[in-house]
């Protein structure tokens, strides 16, 4: 029988870190990208869509494409990447990166903002454009998928 131990208040699960979303959206991101390029050029299989196993292919890979004219590029956005997680792990006071994006309903002029009001670090359950459309909580990833789609659409 397992019998897991809890520690008390170790964890909230009743707000979502959108930092945190957006650093493992950029994380793989990047690591999706770079494995790409070594796909094409060595003709192998792609690995399975996850951090842990694209980390695990560049690093298998490593030798090979620290030999590739965009090295260089690598390096940078993978030091990049780690400084980000870093800030949102660890962020300094009054340097928490807030989500501001255009409202995703149709020919809505508002504009998503999911920082505290006042700037402060208050948990928020909600997250509202300025024009007064509101998601809870549940529904943020859903959001997070129409404002990706939204971006492409842009592009």
């Amino acid at each position: 029988m397992n019998n897991p131990t809890k520690v008390s208040g170790s964890r909230r699960r009743d707000h979502l870190n959108v930092s945190a979303l957006d650093t493992r959206h950029n994380i793989l991101a990047i690591l999706e990208s770079w494995s790409e390029i070594i796909v094409e050029e060595l003709e192998t299989v792609f690995p399975t869509r996850s951090v842990p196993h694209l980390a695990r292919f560049l690093t298998v890979n490593l030798e090979w494409l620290a030999a590739q004219p965009p090295a260089a590029d690598f390096a940078d956005e993978v030091e990049s990447l780690h400084a980000e997680l870093l800030r949102t792990i660890d962020p300094e006071p009054g340097h928490l990166r807030a989500l501001i994006r255009e409202c995703v309903m149709d020919n809505c002029p508002g504009i998503i903002s999911a920082s505290p009001p006042g700037g402060g670090s208050a948990v928020r359950s909600s997250i509202s454009c300025s024009s007064g459309h509101s998601w809870e909580m549940h529904e943020w990833l859903a959001l997070r998928h129409l404002m990706n789609r939204q971006r492409k659409d842009a592009a």
